[in-house]
């Protein structure tokens, strides 16, 4: 059993939910508009459930950040993990903003599109050191592409 690296796990956990902060600073003052209510579809799940969703997802990626940066001690590795979660989450956050505070869906799906590539590369590179760390991904890449679903209900 590996020996836990704790200051490398709460810069992981720092990274990842001070983007979702963040993120859900756009996100809470935008979901009871009645721009976003009109434009919705009405298979879009209670408002309530996306907070839970996001909440477990973001820890999951900061886990599978952990487990990866921990897995290998190759700086060239480690700088490409940092790189590719780091792009992802720059994505996640301009995702929000798109969305809601600027009200363009159609961009924020092209967002999006990016934002589920990087989900991929993401899983790539993570199976290489730690395969746990990919798998925990995977649900993370489920609710991006059916949040892409909705949100190419709304652009197009």
């Amino acid at each position: 059993m590996r020996k836990m690296k704790w200051k490398v796990l709460l810069v992981c956990f720092l990274a990842v939910f001070s983007v979702a902060i963040i993120g859900g600073l756009f996100t809470s003052s935008s979901v009871n508009s009645s721009w976003y209510q009109s434009i919705k579809p009405s298979f879009t799940p209670p408002n309530y459930v996306f907070p839970i969703v996001w909440n477990v997802l973001f820890f999951l990626i900061s886990i599978s950040l952990y487990l990866a940066l921990t897995s290998t001690n190759k700086k060239q590795i480690k700088r490409k993990i940092a790189a590719v979660f780091g792009m992802n989450l720059l994505l996640n956050f301009l995702w929000s903003f798109l969305f809601f505070a600027k009200q363009n869906p159609f961009g924020a799906f092209f967002d999006l599109v990016a934002l589920w590539i990087t989900i991929v590369a993401m899983i790539y590179t993570t199976y290489k050191v730690n395969k746990t760390s990919a798998y925990l991904l995977i649900p993370y890449l489920l609710w991006v592409s059916f949040a892409g679903f909705l949100n190419w209900a709304i652009a197009f």
